[in-house]
Order: C-alpha cells, then structure tokens, then sequence
C-alpha cells in the first residue's frame, strides 16, 4: 500500500514532458483541482486497486481506502483472507506511532473481525 505525489487535474504539461500525442493547455493557470492517488497490490493475484482522494495525503485517508478496497471484495475473497499484511512506507502519515493512523486501524480491525500485520519499509 503507497501513496504518490499530488498531481494535478487536467490538461497540463508535468515539466514540459508528454507521453504519446496529448496536448497539453498553452498556460498552466486556472488548475486548482488535484488528487493523491493510494494504492493496494494484491501480491498473491497482482491485482492492483487504485483511489484518488481530493483532500490530502492522510491517515484518515490511507484507512478510509483500505476500508473501501475491503468492502469491494466478495464475500468468498474475505473469508479466505486470513490475516491482511501491509508493506507501507514509514511516512508521517502511516507510522506505527501515529496515534490517528493506529485508532482508525484498530477500528477496522474489529468491524471486519481479521488482524492486520503492518510492515514497514523502511524499517
């Protein structure tokens, strides 16, 4: 599970660079729409859940997309789910002493009754 860069909303050139043929705007003025994007790779199936959030990159909004990738599951795929392992990057958003971050995990711990293991890089 990661977080990137906040990146902007529309038809702008990020430094100059494009890939393929788009055009991007004369100016660069009037963009103020942005989003974070967070994601969640699922390594035994590669399967990978993106969200965008508008606000910013915090730990409400880290839980908030591990809530909303675990109630996009089936029913068949949480109840084969024995333990959810989490590979974070230890930012200020996602340390494991981030009182914030840990209250609102605990919490979804209990709703969906399965542990989560935390592994953080670095360590």
């Amino acid at each position: 599970m990661d977080c990137k860069a906040t990146v902007n909303i529309g038809a702008f050139s990020r430094g100059g660079q494009t890939r393929g043929e788009y055009k991007a705007s004369d100016h660069d003025f009037g963009g103020t729409e942005k989003y974070i994007p967070c994601g969640i790779v699922d390594e035994d199936t590669a399967q990978l859940y993106v969200t965008f959030g508008s606000s910013a990159k915090t730990s409400d909004f880290i839980v908030d997309t591990l809530t909303a990738w675990w109630h996009g599951l089936s029913a068949t795929e949480q109840h084969a789910i024995d333990r959810v392992q989490l590979k974070m990057d230890n930012g200020p958003e996602s340390s494991g002493v981030r009182t914030q971050f840990l209250s609102r995990l605990v919490h979804l711990v209990d709703i969906i009754g399965k542990p989560f293991h935390l592994l953080y890089y670095p360590p």
